[in-house]
């Protein structure tokens, strides 16, 4: 509970960092360059929603990583030359960290590590995962429980003819 509480912090603290210090971009006829690559949440699940927004790409562009296929960004008005796209994590995504590279306006910017995909949970099977025991190791471990069964056994047969002397 506290770590999911911990990531929405460090997102919400992200989301802020990425709306209260926009790059400013000068309107001096030159081609702006992407700047401040934010990708929320940082930390997601394969199949998840990934919001990138990528400041100095007034005309919108692209967006590509090794995560998610090529996702389109569109200028959001009034944001002073902010886009923003929504990607979503393939099925079949590794856990890991990933960059993003943005294309807009002819330039390119990559974000290195921008954001984390997490691995998925094994539920519904119990130990009969590829991971768990082997079949060698239940063979040592049911023998070892045979043989537990087996002295004791004997114990208690021994104590049981010692009472009757």
């Amino acid at each position: 509970m506290r770590n999911s509480r911990a990531l929405a912090a460090a997102g919400v603290a992200a989301a802020v960092l990425g709306v209260a210090a926009p790059a400013a971009v000068a309107d001096s006829g030159r081609v702006p360059n992407p700047s401040n690559i934010v990708a929320l949440p940082s930390v997601i699940a394969r199949g998840g929603q990934l919001t990138i927004t990528v400041d100095g790409c007034p005309n919108g562009g692209t967006a590509t990583s090794n995560a998610f296929p090529r996702t389109n960004l569109t200028p959001i008005h009034g944001a002073n030359g902010t886009a923003k796209g929504t990607a979503t994590i393939d099925d079949d995504a590794r856990a890991g960290s990933y960059d993003i590279t943005v294309q807009c306006s002819g330039r390119s910017l990559t974000r290195p590590a921008a954001f984390t995909v997490i691995g998925g949970v094994r539920g519904g099977i119990g130990g009969s995962s590829t991971s768990g025991a082997t079949p060698t190791d239940m063979a040592i471990g049911g023998a070892l429980v045979a043989a537990a069964v087996a002295g004791s056994g004997v114990f208690w047969m021994r104590r049981r003819a010692e009472k009757r002397i």
